[in-house]
């Protein structure tokens, strides 16, 4: 396995990603769209989720297909980016054609971040506006750490972010992840500097630092258990033509991915969550064989995606945790 050529979940052919920012209310919001409508699932994990239109992505729902995805912070303020989005996207044209309208088909998930130090005091839900920049801003290139969703982001012990990364697969498919990194646990080993997901590590894409020589204590975890401002939402996508019950099974192998890369995870105060995306754009020669291999590396990329995402955040005054940078760069 290798990455992409920007080693971004925008390796898949058709995809774009846009972020929006307000780094006074330390937040924001990540949109992923696609040229055309496509195949999406969702799988759940954690025990305090925060979504919007998720039961849709049931194998057994009508509506297949979708516009657009949104992961975004601001808690439940935070599900109003999806509006923003669908809002733009009609405007655009788009969206799934019922009696002569048009109604853009936007899932979402949050996390939380109302409590790092920014100024939550607004007047007006800012989210809305910030799903339309972020859509507005949607691109193959986009900024990674203190960004899009994962501006206002921590971790037990350090600052999350917004990661992401890519592999190419020898049958020539592409998968991909996208992360905004908010979790209860640890991304680092310990007092680090070492991530959980060095394993996986290709190239120096988080530092090249290996995997770390000694071990804390497997049964006492570090967390931010106190501060209950949790949840780590992503997306994993493919060229690959799926079902959606195929992406749905995608999304809950990549759940791997959170448990190597972040200690503990899927716990009663996380949200996790991870949608699946599917362009269709190559047909698989073997269904059995090569959604086993999607279902390995989604999880692959996503625990790939945690770690670029904390590696690449960046430090800003008044933080309440340190970035990995400034702590170990």
């Amino acid at each position: 396995m290798k990455p992409g050529s920007r080693n971004l979940i925008t390796d898949v052919p058709g995809l774009r990603v846009g972020n929006a920012e307000d780094h006074k209310v330390r937040t924001g919001t990540t949109v992923l769209v696609a040229d055309a409508p496509f195949t999406a699932g969702v799988h759940v994990m954690g025990g305090a989720p925060g979504t919007r239109e998720t039961d849709l992505l049931a194998p057994d729902k009508t509506v297949e297909q979708v516009d657009a995805l949104v992961l975004s912070g601001g808690s439940a303020f935070g599900l109003d980016a999806a509006s923003g989005v669908v809002d733009r996207l009609r405007e655009m044209g788009r969206g799934f054609a019922v009696g002569g309208m048009h109604v853009p088909i936007v899932p979402g998930a949050i996390l939380f971040d109302l409590i790092n130090g920014g100024d939550k005091g607004w007047a007006e839900n800012p989210y809305k506006g910030l799903g339309r920049s972020a859509l507005d801003a949607a691109g193959e290139d986009f900024a990674l750490g203190t960004a899009g969703a994962g501006t206002g982001a921590t971790t037990a012990n350090l600052k999350g972010g917004l990661g992401s990364a890519s592999v190419v697969l020898p049958n020539g498919v592409t998968v991909g992840a996208l992360v905004a990194v908010n979790a209860l646990g640890s991304a680092i080993v310990g007092d680090g500097p070492e991530f959980w997901a060095a394993p996986w590590e290709l190239g120096a894409e988080f530092g090249g630092l290996g995997v770390a020589q000694a071990h804390p204590d497997p049964h006492l975890p570090m967390t931010k258990l106190g501060s209950h401002q949790n949840t780590t939402i992503g997306i994993v996508a493919t060229d690959a033509q799926l079902t959606q019950a195929q992406c749905t099974r995608m999304a809950t192998a990549a759940h791997d991915g959170y448990a190597r890369s972040l200690v503990p995870s899927h716990t009663p105060m996380d949200g996790d969550l991870i949608f699946a995306a599917a362009t269709g754009a190559q047909a698989l020669a073997d269904p059995v064989a090569d959604t086993l291999l999607l279902g390995h590396a989604a999880a692959i990329c996503m625990a790939r995606a945690v770690a670029r995402g904390v590696h690449a955040a960046r430090a800003a005054e008044g933080d309440p945790f340190p970035a990995w940078s400034a702590r170990f760069g």
